[in-house]
């Protein structure tokens, strides 16, 4: 099924279906305008879209896709995101796929094994018209809930299997992956995240992920395009925006409290990353339309 064919099918199902609850870690998303750059879930999902255009930010890497593109994320990534074409007349539609860790690994056996370069941790391409057939078929089961109970595992196994040969293969490939260097990559970050306002040495995240800091600082900036330093402060400061939504009158708080000792720094490193200091920043949030800060 084309493109040009399969998108019209595909935008009608998640219109029909927007808002409702899916089966199998389903998520199908509408908004009728853009949104503001929040950090967004990012991991283990495969999302296509179906109207519309996202624009996320990892670092300094940045991600534009739209209508017949689709993103796969294999690891838990601060990414910065935002709905960018959207309004009432076309609204942006999106669906996304929970990545189911055993179904992947199972379907590894019928791959050929990968020793090549680890891969990106988020990856977007245009889908194949493999793909686009395999996705229309899965939604038109939210209309038959008896053919819903009998087919669903295997469209959703041909669906991730498409993945898989794809181009971003070696993305999807990690999430099925048991051992390996992305668990030892996922172990830093969940180390990061839980430190992020300490101070520490990189020899203290590869001690927690297992590796040396050579072997860590390759597969680090691989998987996040990032160093475990410059993810830190990322993480430091997506929290603080997070806090001054909840507490938008104690900038100098929340600063210290997400691990800055200069308030000097915090703001123009905030300010850097979401062109506003925080306090003006907070106070532009608190007036913005709840469904503009939503992660779709």
């Amino acid at each position: 099924m084309s493109l040009m064919s399969a998108l019209p099918k595909i935008r009608d199902l998640v219109l029909r279906h927007a808002g409702r609850p899916a089966p199998g870690g389903l998520v199908l998303h509408r908004s009728d305008s853009p949104t503001e750059p929040m950090p967004s879930q990012s991991a283990p999902v495969f999302a296509l879209i179906a109207q519309g255009a996202k624009y996320a930010v990892l670092g300094e890497r940045v991600f534009s896709y739209g209508a017949g593109q689709f993103v796969v994320a294999s690891t838990e990534l601060p990414v910065i995101a935002h709905v960018s074409e959207a309004s009432p007349a076309t609204p942006y539609l999106v669906l996304g796929l929970a990545l189911r860790p055993p179904l992947i690994a199972e379907l590894l056996l019928e791959t050929p094994p990968s020793r090549g370069e680890p891969a990106a941790g988020i990856a977007v391409s245009t889908a194949s018209d493999d793909l686009l057939d395999v996705v229309v078929r899965l939604l038109r089961l939210l209309d038959r809930p008896d053919d819903q109970r009998v087919l669903w595992a295997g469209v959703e196994r041909e669906l991730v299997w498409r993945l898989l040969t794809s181009e971003q293969g070696g993305t999807v490939r990690q999430i099925g992956l048991g051992d390996g260097n992305i668990v030892q990559i996922e172990r830093a970050i969940r180390w990061i995240r839980e430190h992020h306002a300490d101070l520490f040495r990189v020899e203290d995240v590869a001690r927690a992920a297992g590796m040396s800091v050579t072997s860590l600082h390759r597969h680090f900036r691989a998987v996040t395009t990032m160093t475990p330093i410059q993810f830190q402060k990322l993480i430091r400061l997506q929290e603080a925006r997070a806090r001054l939504l909840a507490e938008p009158g104690d900038v100098a708080g929340v600063g210290f409290a997400v691990g800055y000792e200069s308030a000097s720094q915090f703001s123009r490193e905030y300010r850097r990353l979401f062109g506003l200091p925080p306090g003006q920043d907070a106070a532009r949030l608190s007036r913005v339309d709840p469904a503009q800060l939503a992660d779709v």
